[in-house]
């Protein structure tokens, strides 16, 4: 038979003539919609919307309590910090082989260098350096010890922290139940802990080991790139993993490319600000400012780990600011899950999520035994249908009387008084 495109042989490519327009679908691409608009347009856009995202971020942050939980996050990351480096150095003692003898005093090297950059050098020297050292002349501590499963828990607690306030940034701190977040906060901190174990060691014989491989007439130019690349290499490195951990601290996470904006922005306000702190501190070190004394350092140590929870949170309250601006698009999780609820829905389940657990209750009640007293049907005589059970109800304005007392006679009506 002959149909609108012509016989099978014949079949000509094309629309049917009296086929009607075609809905796509939600989760289909809509060919009839107007092309994307060009990037100077799109950039010029972001460029207006800008001020708005900004106040907003402003706006958030105070509502949100920002300075508190920067003050706690500080706290905590204060106290996690040698159970941090107990862990990563007793977990690097397993694969620093794989990577030469000297990983050890080479990564010891070059963690002490890096935080002469960010930190002042009386608190390298009088906290960080003395932890690092003693934390290394300890060995290889055992991963399934006690002290190193307290030393997991303790230094989540930072992590556990700023877990919360990346989740409140976004509005998603009632997702989880608070015990359950406490438990994925270990979980990330021993996430971040492996990736470190294996990222470390790289990063910190990476030089050594290109100028190893490569020949000797290209060791100056190399060596100069290096020294000019490697900061700016562990700069975009740490901006990655603020990334990962905004991507993943969120129960309903957002696309990755949502996620870098807030976590450069993190590092550069962190950045500006121990600059500044540094600054103000040797200011206060020469004899014209306040003199802390003893406490100097410590709360030297204290304000930088304020900054570095006060720049983590900004991030993220930025990253909140543009998705409220500019919507992202659905990941491909949520959009694959709402694909097989529209799927189910056309099948005939008015509600898939209501219909999944009464299906879920009826597999799993217990099945009920057969009484003594029970009718059992006769052989010869077939089984009945269970007639379903009608719930009467009879209204009343009268109250029902108690148990023991009598009654009242029915009021009858008088003679010649026909009822109705």
């Amino acid at each position: 038979m002959d149909d609108a495109r012509g016989t099978p042989g014949t079949r000509q490519p094309g629309p049917a003539k009296d086929a009607g327009p075609r809905d796509p679908g939600p989760h289909t691409q809509d060919l009839d919609r107007p092309a994307r608009a060009s990037f100077p347009t799109r950039a010029w856009g972001v460029i207006k919307g800008m001020p708005q995202v900004l106040w907003r971020t402003v706006v958030k942050s105070w509502d949100d309590s920002i300075v508190g939980h920067s003050a706690q996050a500080a706290f905590w990351t204060t106290l996690s910090l040698a159970p941090l480096l107990l862990a990563l150095m007793g977990l690097i003692g397993y694969v620093a082989n794989w990577f030469g003898p000297d990983t050890i005093g080479v990564i010891h090297d070059r963690l002490i260098s890096f935080a002469l950059r960010v930190f002042t050098p009386n608190v390298v020297d009088e906290i960080i350096r003395p932890m690092v050292d003693g934390v290394l002349q300890q060995g290889r501590g055992d991963v399934v010890s006690v002290g190193f499963i307290l030393a997991l828990w303790a230094g989540s607690s930072a992590l556990s922290s700023y877990v919360d306030s990346i989740s409140m940034a976004h509005d998603q701190h009632t997702v989880r139940n608070p015990v359950h977040q406490r438990f994925f906060a270990l979980a990330l901190y021993v996430e971040f802990l492996v990736i470190a174990v294996f990222t470390l060691p790289l990063v910190a014989l990476g030089p050594s080991f290109i100028v190893k491989y490569i020949p000797a007439s290209w060791h100056p130019a190399v060596a100069q790139l290096i020294d000019f690349g490697y900061l700016p290499f562990v700069v975009l490195m740490l901006v990655g993993g603020l990334a990962l951990l905004y991507r993943q601290a969120l129960p309903r996470p957002l696309p990755w490319y949502r996620h870098v904006p807030g976590a450069a922005l993190a590092a550069l306000i962190f950045l500006i600000a121990s600059t500044g702190l540094r600054v103000y501190l040797s200011y206060i070190a020469s004899g014209k400012g306040i003199s802390y004394g003893a406490l100097a350092t410590p709360i030297a140590f204290l304000l930088f780990t304020f900054f570095l929870g006060f720049a983590v949170m900004v991030g993220a309250e930025f990253n909140a600011a543009l998705q409220d601006r500019w919507p992202a698009r659905e990941i491909k999780t949520d959009q694959l899950r709402g694909w097989v609820v529209e799927q189910i829905k056309e099948v005939g389940i008015p509600d898939p999520g209501r219909a999944a657990a009464e299906g879920l209750r009826r597999a799993t009640d217990p099945i009920r035994r057969r009484q003594r007293g029970d009718d059992e049907p006769a052989d010869d005589e077939p089984a009945r249908a269970p007639e379903p059970a009608v719930r009467r109800t009879v209204e009343t304005d009268t109250p029902t009387p108690r148990a023991g007392a009598p009654r009242n006679a029915p009021v009858r009506p008088p003679h010649g008084v026909e009822p109705r």
